[in-house]
């Protein structure tokens, strides 16, 4: 059958994915400079002050993107306990928003990479964000509220539960796939084979009328599951959304998790949480910059208040460690940087939970 318009528009976008994704933050940093509110500043000093921080946002992305975590948590902790020592100290508000606008725009980097390859299941992204949306909004709005030792105890408690998951989790590439060599790119499968016009190479699903999940990627490596697990998966992204809106992260950690314990193969689970962390990223990226325009008692959070320049050099930062995120992830093994990032996170933790009990940390 040949292809639809939708289907060729589709394969054009994922062929041509660097172009696209490049120009994003590009046009985000020119809209910035020449549009965002910053209370009088402005300048080329102004603008350059904080170009720093662009290496350590790049390895930061290309580490939470190759084992399919929010960005967050590790942006967070980094503009808690670095940032002060180069700069100055920052509000909690004001961390949080930094690091959902830079990881709104990592994540969505790294999830179209991880649909190029067909390993994101949509169908199950979609019922998975439709229901963490009022606990992502209700969690940013929490934030704009909870005291700063209260918030430093949350941020531990959340690190500290995603360690513990992380180490429990089998990101591993060790997986038992089906190789499928015969699969014909493009339109020319065997019957008994989905593919998809749409996709590059022989990338494509078919789904049983049971709800049985057969999945191939662009490789030819062929997964099978079924969507089965739902309310699983709901309690653990609705506890995630909440931290995601709270803390900038949650969602990625917790719901991880949840898809590999209802059988979800760890490739399919990767790539699709990418898709929910970066759509409900996003979603509370917006509550945290336009609800102090619109909100009382949160007044001093407006869009003047963001810190923009910091986020051009985080934004550009986070979607190039997203594009090369899926490259580290077949080159390395993702058990050991798994393994390293949950040792971070406890560590971290632990200096949450001092500061919340006043040690001055």
């Amino acid at each position: 059958m040949s292809a639809t318009r939708s289907q060729r528009l589709q394969k054009s976008f994922l062929k041509y994915q660097h172009v696209f994704v490049f120009a994003a933050p590009a046009l985000f940093v020119l809209l910035v400079v020449f549009a965002a509110p910053t209370d009088g500043s402005g300048g080329l000093g102004y603008w350059l002050e904080y170009w720093w921080l662009f290496p350590f946002f790049l390895l930061g992305a290309i580490t939470v993107n190759t084992v399919g975590i929010s960005g967050s948590a590790l942006f967070v902790p980094f503009l808690i306990f670095v940032f002060p020592l180069l700069a100055f100290p920052l509000e909690p508000e004001t961390i949080v928003k930094v690091g959902l606008i830079s990881e709104s725009f990592g994540l969505s980097s790294s999830a179209i990479a991880f649909i190029q390859y067909g390993l994101v299941d949509r169908r199950l992204a979609l019922t998975i964000v439709a229901g963490s949306v009022p606990f992502v909004i209700g969690g940013a709005l929490l934030s704009f509220f909870i005291p700063e030792p209260l918030f430093h105890a949350a941020l531990g408690a959340a690190l500290l539960t995603a360690a513990y998951l992380m180490l429990k989790a089998d990101l591993g590439h060790g997986e038992t796939v089906d190789e499928s060599p015969s699969v014909s790119a493009d339109g020319g499968t065997p019957a008994d084979l989905p593919d998809d016009d749409g996709k590059l190479g022989p990338a494509g699903v078919d789904t049983s009328p049971e709800g049985e999940v057969t999945r191939v990627d662009r490789e030819g490596d062929t997964y099978r599951y079924s969507w089965s697990g739902y309310l699983e998966r709901f309690a653990n992204y609705s506890v995630g959304g909440t931290f995601q809106g709270l803390a900038g992260f949650g969602s990625g950690e917790l719901g991880i998790i949840s898809q590999l314990r209802t059988d979800v193969p760890a490739r399919v689970a990767i790539g699709t949480n990418h898709i929910i962390v970066a759509t409900t990223a996003i979603l509370a990226s917006l509550v945290h910059v336009f609800a102090g325009s619109v909100l009382p008692g949160v007044h001093s959070l407006t869009l003047a208040s963001t810190p923009w320049n910091m986020v051009v050099f985080t934004v550009p930062a986070t979607v190039t460690g997203g594009q090369i995120a899926p490259y580290v992830s077949n080159a390395l093994d993702t058990g050991t940087i798994q393994k390293g990032v949950a040792v971070l996170f406890a560590l971290i933790s632990t200096a949450l939970f001092l500061m919340a009990g006043g040690a001055g940390v």
